[in-house]
């Protein structure tokens, strides 16, 4: 199981633990080079939501250090109506070991429901996403 910490500031709602379990969909299947996932989210007030989302990674380099990313996201309340939709494209570079044992990707993405141009910074457990609207995230995995 994976677990964080995240932090969310501009207006958006503080302290928060996140944990996921990442389950195999199958060795032969077509979206093998995909990544596609389910949740559960229950909020404040026991508003239960449904999370649907997918994530293909497009390679620029055979080592995969510098490409794109597409993702989509879509929020259902109980009875499977759309809440809200997410999607967004990505530019990706990751640099290994820019110093010894660390670890460093930057992406530039673009939100297309929100229209919001982002920034991340990952470095090892530690990212900070900042977006243009004046939002912005910490993130620390355990």
């Amino acid at each position: 199981m994976e677990t964080s910490l995240r932090l969310r500031g501009g207006g958006g709602g503080g302290l928060r633990i996140h944990a996921k379990e990442k389950l195999p969909l199958g060795y032969n299947s077509l979206i093998q080079a995909a990544n596609a996932g389910v949740g559960v989210h229950l909020h404040k007030g026991d508003d239960l939501t449904y999370n649907l989302r997918a994530k293909k990674a497009l390679p620029f380099t055979s080592n995969g250090l510098l490409g794109l990313n597409l993702k989509g996201r879509l929020l259902t309340d109980t009875e499977f109506k759309p809440k809200k939709r997410t999607g967004a494209v990505e530019l990706a570079w990751t640099i290994l070991d820019l110093r010894k044992g660390q670890d460093v990707r930057l992406k530039l993405g673009y939100e297309f429901y929100d229209k919001v141009p982002y920034l991340q910074l990952r470095e090892n457990n530690w990212t900070l996403n900042a977006y243009m609207d004046g939002k912005w995230d910490v993130r620390f995995d355990m």
